[in-house]
């Protein structure tokens, strides 16, 4: 049976759009970092470069290629980790120039991949698709642990609304924000949805105060 992480997993990735706790258990991701805006033209080659990879992956058996433990999954969602460089933390003000941004993409894998058969699906990508990018993927395991998250509906430039919701609701509930940086989960393709339509998950890591 079709794993599709819409239906089998709401809570992590389906939230609503009011603060809520989380828990996020170890999950495998294929990563890759890099930083500048990300309206430039380079952008959507990070993101392209980890898709080509993800549907190697799902893919896989149609080319003969089947890891033990596979079964049949819908590719899960973009994710981003955002932050800013170094240079930038010096003279923050509490705006952000987006050509100071620094991120790291990724895509959640299923848990039947392993490092050894990513190498597998690296090796043929850079043969059919070759792209210098490829070189800076990385495979993870991420454990992100106790969040809060929620859904934030529209343009990426009002993110900061539903943060003041997120950190409001963490102080009530006793909670202290770990890091500025943050994860985007993307559930909406911004080149064919309206910025006032856009879904995306926004989630921040906490603790105990």
């Amino acid at each position: 049976m079709k794993h599709e992480w819409r239906k089998k997993e709401k809570e992590i990735y389906l939230p609503k759009n009011k603060p809520e706790t989380v828990e996020i258990p170890e999950y495998k991701f294929l990563t890759i970092e890099g930083e500048g805006n990300p309206n430039s033209d380079f952008f959507p080659e990070y993101i392209s470069v980890l898709y080509s990879l993800s549907y190697g992956i799902k893919m896989s058996p149609k080319k003969g290629i089947e890891p033990e433990g596979y079964f049949d999954y819908t590719v899960y969602p973009l994710e981003g980790i955002w932050d800013i460089n170094e240079e930038a933390k010096k003279t923050y003000d509490g705006t952000i120039d987006k050509n100071d941004l620094v991120f790291k993409l990724m895509i959640r894998q299923p848990d039947f991949v392993d490092a050894k058969f990513v190498k597998q699906i690296m090796d043929q990508t850079k043969k059919k698709k070759p792209h210098v990018l490829l070189e800076k993927v990385k495979f993870e395991k991420i454990t992100d642990g106790k969040c809060v998250q929620m859904m934030h509906v529209g343009s990426y430039d009002n993110e900061p609304e539903s943060f003041k919701l997120m950190e409001i609701f963490a102080d009530k509930e006793n909670l202290l924000r770990t890091s500025k940086t943050h994860r985007e989960i993307y559930l909406s393709d911004f080149r064919k949805v309206a910025p006032e339509k856009l879904k995306t998950v926004l989630r921040f890591k906490v603790e105990s105060k």
